[in-house]
């Protein structure tokens, strides 16, 4: 598929559960947010169907979301339907590390390729506080499982937040130097209880120049599934580190994905309101060619880029749209 834009849609991010088991501040609120009742969200073989709609008109690749996708029951019965689908070239996860432990060898051995892991701070009292709660030991142990599992590259997804963690910039690029770990830097961006929280934000150019007056940094083009992320090796060390910058430094050029909601939704745009409704036809008794153009009816939707920077006008939280 190829958008009004000409750009190549053939990545789609699939959200399992609005759940979480964290309550990030920067994410939601203390109470969490709404939950969809427990028929509003796609069945397993829902999402297998559409996956296979998917396919059949150009997406190759998928990441499973939430939420926090490990929370979704069977969720080892969907990596392995899935990595069984004729076209699928690649199978990753995003998950905040808390039940990687267990999981990450089956869901290894089921078919997933690679994990990001969220790890906003280094020390165990600002985990606690940041994810009200979390445990950085549980996400440590989930870490070795996926290195152990050979779930790699393994990812930390870091996001920056003055005040908080943005004196932990040097110590998350050390870790790169001491282990095959891939750190990723991202932009605070204004959704849900961050809307407005711009006093947070951190531009990508101030990460950049305190890494680059202490570390050697060589571009890296080799990474699998880099995405919109610019990634460079830290010499010396068998990590690298990348930098996400959804406000400063747009990637709306070359973006190549589409969303779908856990209760059904095609999002051509995180940020863009406009969406088609996939569960209804599928519960409908849809085909999976009519699914097909649906698809494409979303790529011809989607915008030449976000509008980020005027504010977040709706009531949406990054867990409920497949952060």
């Amino acid at each position: 598929m190829e958008d009004t834009f000409g750009r190549r849609i053939n990545y789609l991010r699939v959200s399992v559960t609005d759940r979480c088991n964290l309550r990030c501040r920067y994410c939601m609120p203390e109470e969490g947010v709404p939950l969809k009742n427990h028929d509003d969200i796609l069945r397993l073989e829902e999402i297998v169907r559409l996956v296979q709609a998917a396919l059949q008109v150009g997406i190759k690749r998928i990441r499973l979301t939430g939420g926090e996708p490990l929370v979704r029951k069977n969720l080892v019965s969907l990596v392995r339907e899935l990595a069984s689908l004729p076209g699928l070239e690649e199978i990753s996860l995003t998950t905040n590390g808390q039940l990687l432990e267990s999981l990450a060898l089956p869901l290894k051995e089921a078919g997933l390729k690679r994990v990001n892991i969220s790890l906003d701070t280094l020390q165990p009292d600002r985990y606690s506080f940041i994810t009200r709660g979390g445990s950085i030991e549980a996400v440590w142990r989930g870490i070795r499982a996926a290195l152990a599992a050979g779930l790699v590259p393994v990812k930390l997804n870091v996001v920056v937040v003055r005040g908080f963690n943005e004196d932990e910039i040097l110590d998350f690029a050390s870790l790169a130097l001491r282990e095959p770990l891939h750190v990723r830097f991202i932009e605070l961006m204004p959704i849900g209880t961050a809307a407005g929280e711009y006093f947070g934000y951190v531009p990508l150019q101030e990460i950049w120049k305190r890494l680059a007056a202490n570390f050697k940094l060589e571009p890296m083009l080799d990474l699998p599934g880099n995405g919109p992320a610019r990634s460079f090796r830290v010499a010396g060390g068998p990590g690298s580190v990348g930098f996400i910058g959804a406000l400063s430094e747009h990637f709306c050029s070359r973006c190549n994905r589409l969303r779908l909601t856990a209760d059904g939704k095609l999002r051509p745009c995180l940020y863009w309101q406009a969406e088609v409704d996939m569960k209804t036809p599928l519960r409908s008794g849809a085909s999976v060619t009519e699914l097909a153009r649906l698809f494409q009816q979303a790529v011809c939707l989607k915008p030449w880029g976000h509008r980020l920077e005027a504010g977040w006008n709706e009531g949406s939280f990054m867990c409920q749209l497949g952060g």
